[in-house]
């Protein structure tokens, strides 16, 4: 991918697609991405696959349900991960990084974590002992019309709006951070910003503390986190906001890595998740 921070402002939803096949080139592409080994930050191996609806009967295929919010796609790429601290993260990380790959590459995308029937896709994937099956994606050339379904959710989640920069970035002492005090960072933490989160809640904060290093901190509805078990999406949300802030910052040439170092600050209603230094 060349230019990260071109596909991180590109991306957006995908649920109507072309039902057609994919090119030679793009098919190969994506299937050389999805048999990469993936590792997240912190340490867990993420496994992919690539389903093609024209492989699998028409009684799998009726199984294999995305309640209306999918139309003509017909390859989707599943992702698994072990049930281990900080699975989620890991795997919104790597999923996400090769989710921009494809949006480089023009393809459409849609992140999956609710919307679907697990068990049916489950099924799919051949999950190994211990695995879980957080999200999926279809994966195709995006339809010249969004179906009346798509319309609906995009505005029934505001798809597009963001909170404000000084809401979701902090100083060292809890006041917002602004574009202009952010400085060489500025790009980067926009493109935390605009990344995709379930129902557009955008529950990453970041505060950058006296020595200039980032905290990246989740805001959890613990409700709605916590309603599929084991499967904690808004954790995944955060891996998709280091996997954003680490690319913005490669493309920049900003330097560092992720750590746990936690600040030792008291900030009630957010969870410390990981340290960019």
């Amino acid at each position: 991918m060349d230019n990260p921070l071109e596909a991180i402002k590109k991306r957006r939803s995908v649920r109507t697609f072309h039902p057609g096949p994919l090119g030679p080139a793009e098919l190969d592409r994506l299937q050389e991405l999805c048999r990469e080994r993936r590792t997240g930050p912190f340490g867990n191996p993420v496994r992919f696959r690539l389903l093609d609806l024209s492989l699998v009967s028409e009684e799998e295929r009726r199984r294999l349900g995305t309640y209306g919010v999918i139309r003509g796609a017909r390859f989707y790429i599943l992702a698994a991960v072990k049930d281990q601290e900080r699975a989620m993260e890991d795997l919104g990380y790597c999923m996400e990084k090769l989710i921009l790959e494809l949006v480089s590459m023009g393809l459409g995308t849609c992140w999956m974590a609710g919307t679907f029937r697990r068990s049916s896709f489950a099924a799919q994937m051949d999950l190994e002992e211990g695995e879980l099956l957080p999200a999926i994606s279809p994966v195709g050339y995006p339809a010249d019309r969004a179906s009346l379904t798509e319309r609906v959710m995009r505005y029934g989640v505001r798809a597009d709006r963001r909170k404000p920069f000084e809401e979701l970035f902090l100083e060292a002492d809890g006041s917002p951070l602004t574009r202009e005090a952010a400085g060489l960072y500025r790009d980067a933490l926009e493109a935390v910003r605009l990344g995709p989160s379930a129902s557009n809640r955008q529950p990453w904060r970041m505060l950058r503390d006296e020595g200039g290093c980032f905290h990246l901190f989740l805001k959890e509805d613990q409700g709605y986190n916590r309603a599929q078990g084991r499967i904690r999406i808004q954790n995944i949300d955060m891996g998709i906001a280091m996997c954003h802030f680490e690319l913005a910052a490669g493309q920049l040439g900003l330097k560092g890595r992720w750590l746990h170092q936690a600040p030792g600050l008291a900030l009630p209603g957010l969870e410390y998740i990981a340290t960019w230094a």
